[in-house]
């Protein structure tokens, strides 16, 4: 959930009313957001960064840090959120964005090449624009926060802001490769290559978390002007020369993108919430993108869709009891203009409500602009009594059992990475029907575990300073690769236990097994023909050789019981002998 941080003082002028903290939080609470911290620059400084040498100069402005919903892109700077709180509290009606053509249309033509890696682009103008410091600063910052949401950190758009009046159209969208492209970057001096930028922001703080999505590629995009002025370099950084400025009057909006639906919510949602700031109120001047193929599409859309949800199926899923003009009021309260139209409401969704994707999502709205404190609490229709999963009820069950057997409980990751299951088990990697994480972020967490036992063993090896034995058990799921099951994988539920001594102490765990069958009432099956549990030797690369056996149940493998083997214990970094059990519980539920 994205957070912004807005100053009071410039909230409350907007808003044209000055609230207490508890106020202000209680309105946000009614509006479906949450005020998370009162704060201030300098309070925010210190914290960060702990240095309170470096926040001294810091300013000491009230600024309030409000939580706000991931899909409310319209909410993710001051003007969509002053905007959204006064047409909910009816000081405002939901605003009508308008385009306005200019004698002669600016163009943006893509350039076939940039399939190779951007392939899309949109584009929009801004004409007439009153930047103030407080307006300039929440413009750059809108396309920080939709940077890390929606454009998931500028892998799927990017978003270039430029000074017009420094640049001739038409403009060009192209991809060429990184020695073609020289300009002088942003807020630098010196003009570079592509190779050359990449070089030089590979230590920036910002920026180079950015440089990988291109770096690698034959060719980078670039967009020119008619003068061929480089206006920025996708998805990296913008050119100095068409850099925007409090004096800037008329601002070009472009977005290349490797999703053309992201893109067109991307500029829509930058447009509608800063065409505020033009001197005829939200207006917005269209541009012309002319396509690979020769096609020519207007952007922005700002497409005003109608929905239509019946009344009675609103009151009936919110659990209220409400006419349809009441619930036509709430949903304009929410941005949503709502008219009645005999048994149903026909809903316009505006170009900044890129969130409402289905009926139930008006619903939703309805429900907030209520109050879900309003809601009166209801016994349903049918008559039910709940019941604990029976899985977890033995969970439960066991674990108090296990520990009362002088086991400590431990609860460990269910994801790991692929060594921890693999390679320090003496076992391939790729003989395991294990599920792995398509794009890990760390290489701690690669795949889902299929045995509880690594867990255990690092947890051993944080607490070997303890003294001995040290004896571990869990009781958590797995995740197994089955193709028979509707998503490809399912969980195991199982019991895993350690001990860890100067011996090895097998008995150990054999007596922590019987223990457990005897709580199941599951008896030792001394003769053929008995149902029961019994052990039947093995061999398994994690255990020492004649020293593992599988775990029976009725003639089918549970689990498996051994003493594990020098190399595991090596690879975990233990220096002391350690005896294992484990086994699935799930036939005994």
């Amino acid at each position: 959930m994205p957070t912004i941080g807005v100053k009071r003082d410039l909230l409350f002028e907007a808003l044209g009313k000055t609230y207490t903290d508890d106020e202000f939080q209680d309105l946000c609470f009614a509006f479906g957001l949450e005020l998370d911290e009162v704060t201030t620059e300098k309070q925010m400084l210190t914290k960060e960064q702990g240095d309170v040498a470096a926040a001294a100069n810091a300013s000491e402005e009230i600024i309030y840090r409000i939580d706000i919903p991931a899909n409310r892109y319209d909410l993710l700077c001051l003007e969509g959120l002053v905007t959204g709180l006064l047409v909910f509290q009816g000081k405002l009606k939901p605003p009508k964005f308008q385009f306005v053509e200019p004698a002669k249309r600016q163009v943006l033509k893509i350039d076939p090449s940039t399939a190779q890696i951007r392939p899309y682009a949109v584009a929009a103008v801004l004409r007439n624009v009153t930047f103030t410091q407080a307006s300039y600063n929440s413009f750059i910052d809108l396309q920080d926060k939709l940077h890390q949401n929606i454009c998931r950190k500028r892998t799927l758009v990017a978003i270039g802001t430029h000074d017009l009046d420094t640049l001739q159209g038409p403009f060009s969208y192209e991809a060429l490769a990184p020695n073609q492209i020289k300009f002088k970057p942003l807020n630098q001096t010196k003009e570079m290559t592509g190779r050359e930028l990449m070089d030089f922001y590979s230590t920036h703080a910002q920026l180079k978390q950015y440089l990988p999505i291109i770096r690698e590629s034959p060719v980078y995009p670039v967009i020119y002007d008619a003068n061929r002025v480089v206006l920025s370099l996708p998805p990296i950084i913008n050119g100095d020369h068409s850099k925007i400025s409090l004096k800037t009057k008329n601002v070009f909006i472009e977005c290349t993108a490797t999703d053309r639906t992201k893109a067109k919510v991307v500029l829509d949602t930058i447009v509608c919430l800063f065409s505020e700031h033009c001197a005829q109120k939200f207006t917005v001047e269209p541009c012309d993108v002319v396509q690979p193929d020769g096609s020519v599409i207007s952007y922005p859309e700002l497409e005003v869709r109608e929905e239509r949800i019946s009344v009675k199926r609103a009151n009936a899923y919110i659990g209220i009891d409400e006419p349809a003009e009441k619930l036509a009021d709430m949903l304009t309260r929410m941005y949503l203009e709502a008219k009645v139209d005999g048994d149903s409401l026909v809903v316009k969704i505006p170009p900044t409500r890129h969130d409402v994707i289905h009926a139930c999502d008006i619903y939703e709205d309805v429900a907030i602009a209520y109050g879900y404190n309003n809601i009166k609490k209801s016994l349903p229709a049918f008559m039910q009594i709940a019941k604990q999963f029976p899985l977890n009820k033995l969970t439960e069950q066991l674990r108090e059992q296990v520990a009362q057997a002088g086991f400590t409980e431990a609860l460990t990751f269910t994801l790991c990475s692929r060594d921890d299951i693999g390679r320090k088990l003496n076992k391939n990697i790729d003989a395991l029907p294990a599920v792995h994480i398509g794009n890990p972020k760390t290489l701690e967490f690669q795949v889902v575990r299929t045995t509880l036992l690594p867990g255990l063993l690092k947890t051993l090896v944080a607490n070997r300073k303890m003294p001995l034995p040290l004896k571990l058990f869990e009781i958590s799921d797995v995740v197994v690769a089955d193709e028979s099951t509707e998503v490809g994988a399912r969980n195991e539920r199982r019991v895993c236990a350690v001990n860890c001594n100067k011996t090895a102490g097998f008995e150990v765990v054999h007596g922590l097994l019987d223990r457990v069958m005897q709580l199941l009432s599951v008896p030792w099956k001394s003769a053929s023909g008995t149902k029961g549990y019994y052990l039947q030797a093995t061999e398994d690369p994690s255990y020492f050789p004649g020293r593992c056996a599988y775990v029976m149940y009725d003639g089918v493998v549970i689990g498996k019981i051994g003493v594990l083997h020098p190399t595991v214990l090596q690879a975990f970094e233990l220096t002391t002998p350690c005896s294992a059990v484990e086994f699935t519980i799930e036939p005994f539920v």
